[in-house]
């Protein structure tokens, strides 16, 4: 434990970011999880509105900083790819 107040302040506020990054991760991985059970259906329309979802889901955990910038690139990069290879088949 720390000793010093602003160490327990700094404790604090930490834990709260952790747990608000926790929740904002979550909702993109199951918005992600959703897109790629439409994908696996080959259902076309479905999975575009799944990863209209996502992609905001994705854009908004950038933005609060849950993750990196490239990571969130990286992983919308690979869903339009995954629908663009279910739109030529």
């Amino acid at each position: 434990m720390p000793n010093i107040k602003s160490a327990e302040k700094r404790m604090r506020s930490s834990e709260t970011r952790r747990q608000q990054n926790q929740i904002t991760k979550t909702e993109y991985k199951n918005a992600v999880k959703a897109f790629e059970t439409k994908i696996e259906e080959a259902n076309i329309e479905e999975a575009e509105e799944a990863m209209k979802k996502a992609i905001k889901k994705i854009d908004i955990a950038v933005k609060k900083g849950a993750i990196k910038l490239n990571s969130g690139s990286r992983k919308k990069s690979s869903m339009a790819k995954k629908l663009n290879e279910l739109k030529k088949a």
